[in-house]
């Protein structure tokens, strides 16, 4: 039999489709619609907020690690220095150790605030949170460094390095990061890039 006015088979009453439905996922899943009111097109532009917040926390970062090369370059000032401080009794080879074990966890923390920043510049605001409590980590820690005895150049690097925190935390926080971040995070959950 042959098909009717308008492309329809009399027998089966409909119209038979003009176009294929996209291919299922391997999974057997269609892919999601794009979200309401979302472009399709690129991301959006990641605002100043976000480029100069994240640029004070790499240099936050960049500047601990002068100062850790610094401390760890003559460690003799610093062992005299806990062990003329007191307290618990320890060898100068137990400072010693102390000293490389924290070097080594501080190594591993500036690794993990590597990624955070690369996560954060890319758009995911779990990590701005990260950084932002990192940051208020930072201004307690270069609080209490300002009030410890040492060298005229790391108390100047820790005032630095609080103040650069400050700047981050306060970009990270306005609104045309806080819109971008919300932006980016909807346009992942839309499947998009």
């Amino acid at each position: 039999m042959t098909a009717g006015p308008g492309g329809r088979d009399p027998r089966q009453g409909r119209q038979p489709p003009q176009h294929d439905p996209p291919a299922p996922s391997p999974g057997g899943y269609r892919p999601a619609p794009a979200a309401p009111g979302l472009p399709a097109g690129p991301a959006p532009v990641r605002p100043d907020t976000v480029r100069f917040g994240v640029g004070a926390f790499i240099a936050n970062l960049l500047l601990g690690l002068v100062g850790s090369v610094v401390t760890f370059a003559d460690l003799d000032p610093v062992i005299d220095a806990a062990l003329a401080g007191g307290g618990a009794e320890l060898s100068e080879d137990g400072v010693r150790t102390v000293l490389i074990v924290t070097g080594v966890v501080a190594t591993a923390f500036a690794v993990l605030e590597v990624l955070f920043l690369w996560f954060a510049w890319q758009g995911r605001n779990w990590a701005r949170v990260v950084l932002l409590v990192l940051g208020a980590i930072a201004v307690v820690s270069g609080l209490s460094a300002m009030a410890q005895p040492s060298t005229g150049f790391l108390t100047a690097l820790a005032v630095c390095q609080m103040l650069l925190a400050v700047v981050g935390i306060v970009l990270l926080s306005r609104r045309p990061s806080t819109e971008w971040y919300a932006a980016m995070t909807a346009r992942r959950r839309a499947g998009l890039r």
